[in-house]
């Protein structure tokens, strides 16, 4: 019997878990031939997340987590779910029911009946949500296509069933900052896409505000593109090319009409716009160089204060 381990990173959960456990429950009734198993990680919760964890424990002895000694971030319990997976199949999803656990079946068949590596799931609709940050949400995977080697499907959401080739070459990327929909696209591997429409949380509030995202975006661009240091570029050589003008320029004025060099605000104007502009590009190698440094600290992605990972007989 193929048993599917699913992986579920969690963070401030603690009214959702219940409702996810009913659901999942019921999809293990319409997989009798599938050994399901839970695999959740609590990435430093402050609510009762992890109580939530020991009830699931004691009545269902299968239950396995771990317990973050503060929030490392979703990549982080991404990672950690992973590594202690087990199953011949993994399973990626989250707790507030936005994944829907009944396409687990669909998503089965996909990869031991139609030879996939993955089944992955994008929403077709992003219903519920500011229209703001979905129109941010669509440009930037526009942009990230654009710029980068990796393509990612606008609408990806983590949620993905894979198999342990797919499990094992992730977890051979050792990085420390990771961005996992760039790292789904760059192990490569047959991908079958799974569309379904958006789904509210079941229960709690989003951890994503618009900074958050924003940052994770960032990350993302700086992870799998090398495009803002082509612009930094090509920013610096182009302000070269307008300095070395606008110098040749005031001095074939200055010959011909005399007294024109003249006027400090246009000066100041000038000079406000090449320091800014060296301000970005600074920003921009700046973003690089601190990736590197942390990689190079080589500090664990997680530490867990807290695990159950073995089946209690």
């Amino acid at each position: 019997m193929d048993t599917i381990t699913i992986v579920v990173p969690c963070y401030n959960e603690e009214k959702a878990i219940p409702f996810f456990y009913e659901e999942i429950q019921r999809v293990k009734k319409l997989m009798p031939k599938v050994n399901l198993e839970l695999l959740l990680v609590d990435d430093g919760s402050k609510d009762g997340t992890l109580e939530q964890f020991h009830s699931l424990k004691e009545k269902d002895p299968s239950v396995k987590y771990i317990s973050f000694s503060r929030n490392f971030g979703k990549e982080a319990a991404i990672y950690a779910g992973l590594s202690h997976a087990k199953g011949d199949y993994v399973a990626i999803m989250d707790a507030d029911l936005q994944d829907p656990p009944a396409l687990l079946p669909q998503m089965y068949d996909a990869l031991t009946k139609e030879g996939y590596d993955s089944a992955a799931t994008r929403r077709v609709t992003r219903k519920g949500e500011p229209p703001i940050r979905s129109f941010l949400a669509r440009e930037f995977y526009k942009l990230m296509n654009k710029i980068s080697d990796v393509e990612l499907m606008d609408g990806a959401r983590d949620f993905r069933l894979m198999n342990r080739k797919y499990v094992d070459a992730l977890l051979s990327l050792k990085e420390y900052n990771r961005f996992s929909k760039g790292l789904f696209g760059w192990v490569g591997f047959k991908t079958k896409w799974i569309e379904f429409e958006n789904v509210e949380r079941v229960a709690g509030e989003t951890k994503w505000s618009f900074w958050k995202l924003f940052k994770y975006s960032v990350e993302g661009i700086v992870a799998f593109s090398e495009a803002p240091l082509y612009i930094a570029s090509y920013l610096g050589a182009l302000m070269s090319v307008v300095g070395f003008l606008a110098m040749l320029f005031i001095i074939i004025r200055q010959l011909l009409f005399h007294n024109s060099a003249y006027g400090w605000p246009s000066m100041v104007c000038i000079i406000i716009l090449i320091g800014g502009i060296q301000l970005l590009c600074i920003g921009i190698l700046g973003l690089y160089f601190s990736k590197m440094y942390l990689e190079t600290k080589r500090r664990p992605i997680y530490i867990a204060s807290e695990e159950a990972l073995d089946d209690e007989q």
